[in-house]
């Protein structure tokens, strides 16, 4: 397991990964993503990663309905991995691996996957990272398979982000300075320059947006 090289170290302690997890879990139409995220996992899949499982709640929710499906979770906050082992403590089928997104994925290590989900992590990552990390869930990706990355993206406008941040009861001096969003086309027009298809935003409200693409 490679050891967290990023410079988050908030996210290694209890207390800041427990606030995120007490206001994500109020993020206003957290379900209606969700249940939009899983409407998009084809009906048949065996591997399932999960990039930034935090808690391992995305996932938890993804093996509702594909219980038997291998599943691995990687998150690099030791805090958030101590959480996820405790949910996923009787489920043999659910690896969790400690490693920085800022770094190359473990190509060798993981193997191939149906489909690869994120929700409310990339963000977290420089521009440059984001769309290097797309191309390398591409690879990853078996035919068919698909990616959904449910995310905080930017606003057209500074009076477009102060509402979206009225709606969550933040302001700018309370937000996270760890978040670099980037606008939803940009990273559509990535995932299509990179070879998926049918390469949408299959939902969004304000800065949340479920960007899905499929590898042919």
């Amino acid at each position: 397991m490679k050891k967290p090289v990023s410079d988050l170290s908030e996210w290694q302690t209890v207390e800041h990964t427990a606030n995120y997890l007490a206001k994500a879990e109020k993020l206003p139409h957290r379900a209606e993503a969700e249940a939009a995220l899983l409407d998009q996992i084809p009906p048949k899949v065996t591997r399932i990663l999960d990039l930034g499982t935090g808690d391992g709640l995305t996932l938890a929710l993804v093996k509702q309905r594909h219980p038997e499906a291998e599943s691995v979770g990687l998150d690099f906050s030791e805090p958030m991995l101590l959480q996820a082992k405790k949910r996923f403590a009787n489920d043999q089928h659910v690896k969790l691996v400690m490693h920085d997104f800022n770094l190359p994925l473990p190509a060798s290590e993981l193997g191939c996957f149906d489909a690869v989900v994120s929700s409310l992590a990339i963000h977290h990552l420089h521009h440059e990272r984001k769309r290097q990390l797309y191309q390398e869930v591409f690879d990853l990706l078996n035919p068919d398979g698909v990616f959904c990355n449910l995310e905080h993206v930017a606003s057209p406008t500074q009076r477009a982000h102060l509402k979206c941040l009225a709606k969550v009861g933040m302001t700018p001096e309370t937000e996270d300075p760890s978040n670099k969003t980037l606008d939803v086309e940009t990273q559509l027009g990535w995932l299509r320059q990179i070879g998926f298809v049918d390469v949408d935003c299959y939902w969004k409200w304000l800065e949340v947006a479920l960007l899905v693409g499929y590898k042919p």
